[in-house]
């Protein structure tokens, strides 16, 4: 096997140039080849559509190991104690679980999530998306993150769960922490605050499933307590993990799509001119197109749990690989004209990975879809001369890539 060349003057997450815009060092790894080995955060990039669509299907890799092998027998070192809250927390999750636990408590969270029950909600999500929309509008503008594209999802998935509405400030801090731990090599500070959130999250979600093991209600955790009670299918870590998970994917993508869409539309004037002729025509395609061009979540890992090839290279059993999402998004070999924002691509001419594939296909991307869909359409209704009123700071995150706030005026 050649030995691959160093990349870390191109893939630069830590550098401010870098999170503004990662698209050019995307090219520049995709021209250099199909595989690279990232020394900092001990992993192997992979910056192709093709490659990261395959490897997100190909069962010799996982979210975990823990399944098949202990830490020492897959030579990787356990979590420091002190960082146990958050794995707990974390690795019950179905999103950090394989077969069969992932098959078995996926089953039972997807009922909620299916066409026709996503299709029942939208009425919900849209007057929910014009309220918001009209109290920016009443005050001539304002932080749009804040105003809109945050409790816009927050309240969706909280509703669908139970969460009573007095309840929810917390949840998008808690969030954020936990999913600090997402980025590469967080440091302890970032741990200290993921595990304090998991914690706090964790006391309050177990309060209130006691809450509705007395008073059962109309929502999604009275369905999975039931489940845990009849069948004993999900066990109370799982239960609480569960809901965890939901709670925080359920808006971390959709706030950051709407933003980042946002933005884009604002540094494309033709695009969101056309928009905003003929909403309805281009409503579906722009959902996709703006998920597609600056994707919300910009890497996603795996173990390799068998040793794989790919483009000559062999990676070896116990490594980790980074899928490049957002540089399989801009791929000139799947996507026409990659870098260009074109509100009109046909949905069979754009195969973005934004909602991942295989088994951890995003089982809210349905939900996900009509949320962006309906504040694009109270914004493009309520506010046609919607434009920026200062430029954006972006989060110093790499992974999870948004904006700090993002200023409108009316």
């Amino acid at each position: 096997m050649a030995e691959l060349a160093d990349v870390t003057g191109v893939f630069a997450p830590s550098s401010g140039a870098f999170l503004a815009d990662p698209y050019p060092a995307y090219a520049e790894l995709r021209a250099r080849g199909r595989v690279h080995y990232y020394g900092p955060s001990d992993q192997y990039l992979i910056p192709h559509h093709a490659d990261v669509a395959a490897l997100l299907r190909d069962r010799r890799l996982g979210r975990t190991y823990l399944h098949r092998f202990g830490h020492e027998e897959f030579g990787r070192t356990a979590p420091p104690a002190a960082h146990e809250p958050f794995h707990v927390l974390n690795d019950h999750g179905m999103l950090d679980l394989e077969a069969p636990a992932h098959t078995r408590i996926r089953r039972l969270v997807a009922k909620a999530f299916t066409p026709r029950t996503v299709e029942r909600l939208r009425p919900y999500v849209e007057d929910l998306a014009d309220g918001l929309v009209r109290g920016l509008v009443a005050d001539g503008g304002g932080d749009l993150l804040a105003r809109v594209a945050e409790p816009l999802p927050v309240a969706v998935i909280a509703e669908l769960l139970g969460i009573p509405e007095g309840d929810r400030g917390p949840l998008r801090p808690w969030s954020a922490d936990i999913c600090g731990m997402y980025e590469l090599n967080p440091g302890e500070a970032a741990a200290a605050r993921a595990v304090r959130a998991s914690l706090e999250f964790s006391a309050y979600l177990r309060e209130l499933i006691a809450e509705r093991r007395a008073r059962p209600g109309d929502d999604l955790l009275t369905d999975l307590i039931a489940a845990h009670e009849e069948g004993d299918r999900l066990s109370e870590q799982e239960l609480v993990s569960t809901c965890v998970l939901l709670l925080n994917a359920g808006h971390e993508a959709t706030v950051n799509a709407t933003v980042n869409g946002w933005y884009a539309l604002f540094r494309h004037p033709g695009q969101l001119a056309a928009l905003r002729a003929e909403p309805e025509r281009l409503l579906p395609t722009a959902v996709e197109e703006l998920l597609r061009h600056d994707t919300p979540l910009q890497l996603f890992e795996r173990w390799v749990l068998d040793d794989i090839e790919v483009g000559g290279t062999v990676i070896p059993r116990g490594s980790e690989v980074a899928l490049l999402f957002g540089s399989a998004n801009r791929d000139a070999a799947a996507f026409r004209d990659p870098d260009a924002l074109d509100l009109a691509r046909p949905r069979d001419a754009n195969p973005h990975i934004s909602f991942s594939a295989g088994i951890h296909y995003c089982i809210g991307a349905p939900l996900a879809r009509v949320e962006l869909a309906a504040s694009l359409r109270a914004l493009l209704r309520r506010a046609p001369g919607l434009r920026l009123a200062a430029e954006p700071r972006r989060t110093p995150n790499f992974v999870i890539r948004g904006l700090q706030e993002l200023l409108v005026e009316v």
